[in-house]
């Protein structure tokens, strides 16, 4: 784990895991003053507003330009004592998306998620965020979600000017578009890597959870420790995503980087303000993707779609009478039960993926509400209604 000086003159020593590469190795580093930046050195533009940069070109250092003021420096402080001489301390980044004080980040950069799955995360004791001017200011946590590893803080708007940054649509980003992302990598103050937008609706390990983040945002930009949390910008400069991973051998930028999409994000903020929490909903099976050698090689009708492997008992799938397949066969390399149902819609809109199932209950549906699945049983469509119910912290024996 590094931590940064954040403009102090002594160094920190930092004992918690920042939990940024998904090995969950622990480094403890030490800087000294002349291993951080200088606030000085990046001049804030005050009159930076939340609405799109014009054009259609990439223009990193408009991007920059505009919207580094609305980028700041976390510290998270964990301990009886919130000094942050006496407490173990985790750096991140953030970024405002409110003029009343809203700050979104990560999850595991304000709390312990994902430092040990047996015990649930604990908040920060003290997090202080830094503005581009040095200044510091106390936040409140308002919540987080360990699923899609989102954080959320607020700071008084009277402690500080804010710069509010547009939120953009992740559902329009395409593979080959540049992206722009400004973070605090190795403690390193509103810096800037560009590259472009690698892959999108990957499925990849949480750092916070048991389940899967399936709509991650990949990237070949430069992401290191401490861009944690940090925005991931179009060429307009509306944030697409929430830096949040690094899948290295090295814990440095040589890997692959992965951001949560601000949609989801969007998702996550908007419960935590009105309630407090984030609440998923849950259908309780496992499933794999119908790929055509597999649709021919098992004789289904379609070449498409989610094929039910497993059925939680007591699971709301269970209850609605969903079927699992039969005994797991090996084709091709992949571990494959026929025989169960194949879900090829929800609520009227294609399922093609076991991914499609996650997107469609986890984002789209609450804990209690109804849903009709469009399965294929025996060759013939069946329509099933499902009530969901709540997702359990951790996984029975089933991710979706």
């Amino acid at each position: 784990m590094v931590c940064a000086l954040l403009g102090a003159s002594t160094a920190l020593i930092v004992a918690k895991a920042a939990g940024w590469v998904g090995d969950g190795a622990t480094r403890t580093v030490v800087l000294t003053a002349s291993g951080a930046g200088t606030p000085a050195a990046n001049p804030i533009d005050e009159d930076a507003e939340a609405k799109p940069l014009p054009g259609n070109d990439f223009d990193p250092a408009a991007i920059y330009r505009e919207r580094a003021a609305g980028v700041v420096t976390l510290l998270a402080l964990f301990g009886p004592d919130d000094s942050a001489a006496a407490a173990d301390a985790a750096q991140g980044s953030g970024f405002v998306v409110s003029s009343d004080g809203y700050i979104l980040t990560n999850s595991h950069v304000i709390t312990t998620a994902g430092e040990d799955a047996t015990q649930a995360p604990e908040a920060a004791s003290t997090v202080l965020v830094e503005f581009r001017d040095g200044d510091r200011v106390r936040a409140r946590i308002v919540g987080w979600d360990i699923y899609d590893d989102v954080g959320l803080l607020k700071v008084d708007p009277a402690d500080h000017h804010l710069t509010v940054v547009p939120l953009g649509d992740s559902t329009h980003v395409v593979v080959g578009q540049p992206i722009a992302a400004i973070g605090s990598p190795f403690g390193n103050e509103s810096s800037l890597s560009v590259g472009v937008v690698s892959a999108t609706e990957r499925s990849i390990a949480s750092l916070t959870s048991s389940y899967d983040l399936v709509d991650a945002i990949q990237t070949d930009a430069p992401i290191n420790r401490g861009n944690s949390g940090g925005p991931m910008f179009d060429a307009r400069g509306r944030v697409i995503g929430i830096n949040a991973q690094i899948n290295s051998n090295s814990g440095t930028a040589e890997g692959v980087g992965f951001a949560v999409p601000i949609n989801s994000a969007r998702r996550s903020m908007e419960q935590l303000i009105e309630t407090g929490e984030v609440r998923y909903a849950w259908l309780g099976v496992s499933t794999q993707t119908l790929t055509p050698r597999l649709a021919d090689h098992f004789d289904y009708s379609v070449d498409a779609g989610a094929a039910v492997q497993t059925v939680v008992p007591g699971s709301p799938a269970d209850e609605a009478g969903l079927q699992a397949g039969g005994t797991e066969k090996d084709f091709t390399g992949i571990p494959f039960r026929p025989g169960g149902d194949l879900i090829v819609a929800i609520d009227g809109a294609p399922v093609e993926t076991a991914e499609d199932v996650v997107r469609a209950i986890a984002e789209g549906l609450l804990p209690g509400e109804t849903t009709h699945l469009t399965i294929l049983r025996d060759g013939k469509r069946v329509e099933v209604t499902v009530k969901l119910g709540e997702r359990p912290e951790t996984p029975p024996g089933s991710d979706r």
